[in-house]
């Protein structure tokens, strides 16, 4: 089997993406505006990990919060959910609320994320509910006030900046609760 002529292009700027040189990485990142895919995500992610100059690191999170293609929101959030990649979740939380891409789907992975989570990305969760426009599920709104409800119940020491944090997501989701009934 031959590759195409996009994926033999997209291999050729990842290739380039391991240069270490920040110009040309650079110039990667930029041609992936063009010729990219959902597929480059995940290097682009990985490269985050890595020990890169803060204007690469800057390049590709314009890049994410660019983002229009809904095919990388599936890639978006398994990167966001695994362990690997936890050192740069919060980064990766607040490209979603910057793209345009719409993650309503993803509510109860936002409120998880918001309880679990570190402060920074509790706030970047809030961000993202705001901003979601759903439709949304009823049963997955259900399941985040669960959440929420068993966190405010069980939390004898609650950290009042999060729990502010959860109440102004609780009021988001009663929202979205009232929009469904409408």
């Amino acid at each position: 089997m031959t590759e195409t002529k996009k994926q033999q292009k997209i291999n050729t700027i990842l290739s380039k993406l391991n240069s270490g040189d920040t110009k040309i990485v650079s110039k990667a990142i930029k041609s992936f505006e063009s010729n990219g895919d959902s597929s480059v995500i995940r290097p682009l992610a990985e490269l985050l990990l890595s020990d890169i100059s803060e204007i690469n690191t800057k390049e590709i999170l314009e890049l994410f919060s660019s983002l229009k293609d809904s095919d990388a929101r599936s890639e978006i959030m398994q990167i966001i959910d695994e362990k690997q990649f936890i050192s740069i979740r919060q980064l990766m939380l607040s490209t979603i609320w910057n793209t345009k891409i719409d993650f309503s789907g993803y509510v109860d992975e936002f409120v998880d994320i918001a309880i679990n989570g570190s402060f920074l990305e509790a706030i970047d969760c809030l961000t993202i509910i705001e901003n979601l426009e759903g439709p949304f599920m009823e049963e997955d709104l259900l399941e985040c006030e669960s959440h929420l409800k068993n966190y405010m119940t069980s939390n004898p020491e609650k950290d009042d900046q999060r729990a502010f944090i959860l109440s102004e997501i609780a009021i988001n989701l009663k929202k979205f609760n009232n929009d469904l009934e409408e």
